[in-house]
């Protein structure tokens, strides 16, 4: 099930946008392929993140992916019970497996994400 509130990467991150404060993880598609998640390696609080461009890793059993913010903006917060919890992740992707929170720079440039069935579309491919 893809939410459909939610604004998506190519790369497989979600977004979540309440005011100019959009919160980022990764989809329930990319948990999936990933497998069990071991580490999380998210940007720091003050770091500004660019679109589409990598600011931390995600680790499991099988890889090591690159994590991309899908907006440009600083990081106001990161999900701290990651760093003891990774599985979150794996367990509840949409909502207590979130990885960061990003004040936006530019609010159009969530006009470049996908939204639920665009994402479908690059899910199932």
């Amino acid at each position: 099930m893809i939410p459909a509130d939610l604004k998506y990467s190519e790369s497989h991150e979600w977004v979540r946008v309440e005011g100019d404060t959009a919160t980022i993880g990764i989809t329930d598609h990319a948990q999936t392929e990933l497998g069990d998640i071991v580490f999380i390696e998210a940007p720091e609080i003050g770091d500004t993140v660019e679109a589409h461009e990598p600011c931390g890793s995600i680790e499991s059993v099988k890889a090591a992916e690159d994590l991309k913010s899908p907006v440009s903006g600083e990081v106001l917060e990161i999900n701290e019970e990651l760093n003891d919890a990774p599985e979150l992740v794996n367990e509840d992707p949409y909502g207590k497996g979130w990885i960061f929170k990003v004040k936006l720079a530019d609010p159009s440039g969530l006009d470049t994400l996908l939204d639920a069935n665009g994402y479908a579309e690059i899910a199932a491919s």
